[in-house]
């Protein structure tokens, strides 16, 4: 029988680590953030809707989605951020369900949901277990401010658009230690696989 483990994070603590290990052991991964871009490419009615919604100003010259001009809106206004999931939601639903039933016709032992906002969007339903990627709020805060090059302020605006991770921690089934070195990371990973794929 396939578990199906649902893995989440916070905004720069780490998840993506995670994630390419799994893939480098080649357990399928079903990554949400891939399938975001995928459903807002153009031509979809994923971009149509964020358009309609959010103005043209959301496009570079080529017709692509701006996403570091929609990003500094929805950072910026939590209403406007609602609606951008809402007008998502269904899109990336669809992509998230097709992905996973592909991956099941070959029933390998591990499917892994990579979705960021795994709880905030209520996927617990969708997984049988729940493992976040955890680091202190001092390691978060400096590696999303080198990874995106921001301000102190603007990435606390980042990490409080998600639900806090210490929530998301009381929440896990099992927590990945990620303050550390990548070998101690993925010594966490392989322990937890030995124990759970037999």
């Amino acid at each position: 029988m396939t578990i199906i483990l649902g893995l989440t994070g916070g905004i720069a603590t780490g998840k993506s680590t995670v994630s390419n290990y799994f893939k480098e052991l080649n357990i399928p991964v079903v990554d949400a953030d891939v399938g975001s871009r995928i459903i807002v490419e153009p031509g979809t009615d994923g971009l149509r809707k964020i358009v309609a919604h959010f103005g043209e100003s959301m496009l570079n010259s080529d017709g692509t989605l701006n996403r570091k001009v929609l990003g500094d809106v929805v950072f910026h206004d939590k209403k406007q951020l609602t609606v951008l999931n809402i007008i998502l939601e269904e899109y990336i639903r669809k992509w998230i369900s097709e992905q996973t039933n592909d991956y099941l016709k070959v029933s390998p032992p591990l499917i892994v949901l990579d979705i960021p906002l795994l709880y905030e969007r209520d996927y617990l339903s969708e997984v049988d277990s729940v493992m976040v990627v955890a680091t202190t709020k001092e390691t978060q805060l400096e590696r999303l401010m080198k990874r995106d090059n921001l301000t102190k302020e603007a990435a606390e605006i980042r990490i409080k658009t998600q639900l806090p991770l210490e929530n998301k921690i009381k929440r896990a089934d099992k927590i990945i230690d990620n303050n550390h070195s990548v070998d101690y990371t993925q010594k966490q990973i392989d322990a937890w696989l030995k124990e759970k794929i037999k």
